[in-house]
């Protein structure tokens, strides 16, 4: 937990994220890797006529960046509603991502590599990402969908900047720009701005110091100032309602997921086991019952950063790639301790030793990743699933006229 208040109790560590999911009580069958039939997809934007064609095809024209595979790009006027599609055509879709597989789309579309610990979410690869999405990705108008581009970028930037120490219990911020209470949280001074508090809370290169985190709390604060950067510059006014919030109140755990974020993909619907976009929070579920109940390692909470790559809020610049970080779930059951308090602990030199043990066996690999590339299962159960959820999340609308955040009053 990032505090020890009476409404942030050892629940912040995030067992389990319950209070954040709204699906029904079944998961997709446990029995057999995640996969699904190929579902063609693209971008529709619900504007109508000839104008909105022509903008939508600058956006992605700019996002693209000149790249060849723009050219392919094709845009039409939805036969039964009007809005406005693009998307490419199927056998493109599927050599690009075979099985809605992007984690290696970054390489298909030839772009360099970005580096570790300062750049990520290109914006050719945000852009193809959600155009090559198992359904249309459906936004309200172009200029929410620039916006949310824009959003990506910086949520997956400012996690690949962000290095913290891992600690559930202790309380740390810079205090020169946050204040801390029970009834309050963690809420910026008078006078500070919101977007320097978060960078000095998370950001050592902008502040010289590390400070203690979860990888949950840690998650909020980059969607946070990946969110507050973009609201500066278009939607101003939304921003100083939402930093004059932050200067009463934090706003955390399932209020947090109610007022920021929408979830895509259920238990019952998932999303491709492998279909990641740039600024997506990504859960990775422990599911081994015993080291699950060790504060903190309850699952593993990620933002997607592109290039086959999660962000590493211990180590930002060694991030995870998809095995990795399967792997080092699994692996967290052999470093498992307790304490004299009969507290379970995990020792992660341990794990480090496990996996390195497990990499120098290809058997116990492939074996060990079939099995935690199996869809999550359901909150509460450990039975035959792995460590893969069927949603992710990202921020809301923040457009003047379609945005759909709407702030607490107090």
């Amino acid at each position: 937990m990032d505090a020890p208040s009476p409404h942030l109790g050892r629940a912040l560590a995030h067992r389990e994220p319950s209070g954040l999911r709204r699906h029904g009580p079944h998961a997709p069958s446990p029995a057999a890797p995640a996969t699904g039939p190929w579902a063609p997809g693209g971008i529709a934007v619900h504007e109508t006529g000839p104008e909105a064609l022509a903008r939508l095809q600058q956006v992605l024209t700019d996002a693209l960046q000149g790249h060849a595979l723009t050219a392919q790009l094709q845009l039409r006027q939805a036969p039964e509603d009007g809005c406005v599609q693009a998307f490419w055509p199927l056998a493109l879709q599927q050599a690009l991502a075979p099985g809605h597989d992007t984690l290696e789309l970054h390489s298909r579309l030839g772009l360099p590599a970005p580096q570790p610990g300062r750049e990520a979410g290109d914006a050719p690869e945000t852009a193809a990402a959600l155009l090559l999405g198992p359904h249309w990705q459906d936004f309200p108008s172009v200029q929410e969908l620039a916006s949310a581009l824009r959003v990506r970028r910086n949520v997956a930037r400012a996690a690949a900047r962000t290095m913290l120490d891992f600690d559930t219990e202790a309380v740390e911020r810079p205090w020169e720009f946050w204040h801390h209470d029970d009834s309050r949280g963690f809420h910026i001074r008078e006078g500070v701005s919101l977007i320097d508090a978060l960078r000095q809370a998370t950001q050592p290169e902008v502040s010289g110091a590390r400070y203690a985190f979860s990888c949950y709390r840690a998650t909020e604060y980059v969607l946070l100032l990946g969110l507050a950067e973009e609201l500066q510059q278009a939607n101003p006014p939304l921003y100083a309602q939402l930093q004059a919030l932050w200067r009463r109140r934090a706003i955390v755990s399932a209020e947090f997921h109610e007022v920021f974020l929408r979830e895509t993909g259920s238990l019952d619907a998932p999303l491709p086991p492998r279909y990641y976009v740039p600024g997506d929070r990504v859960w990775f579920r422990n599911p081994d019952e015993a080291s699950a109940d060790a504060a903190g390692f309850e699952g593993s909470w990620v933002i997607y950063l592109g290039g086959g790559h999660f962000c590493n809020f211990w180590e930002k610049d060694r991030p995870f790639d998809f095995e990795t970080k399967c792997l080092e779930v699994h692996h967290w059951r052999d470093g498992l301790w307790h304490d004299a308090q009969g507290e379970a602990r995990i020792d992660e030199a341990r794990v480090a030793q496990a996996m390195a043990r497990t990499r120098a066996d290809p058997a116990a690999l492939a074996r060990i990743l079939a099995r935690m590339q199996r869809f999550r299962d359901p909150r509460g159960v450990y039975a035959e699933g792995g460590c893969i959820d069927s949603t992710r999340e990202q921020l809301r609308w923040v457009c003047p006229g379609s945005a759909d955040l709407r702030l607490p009053a107090e």
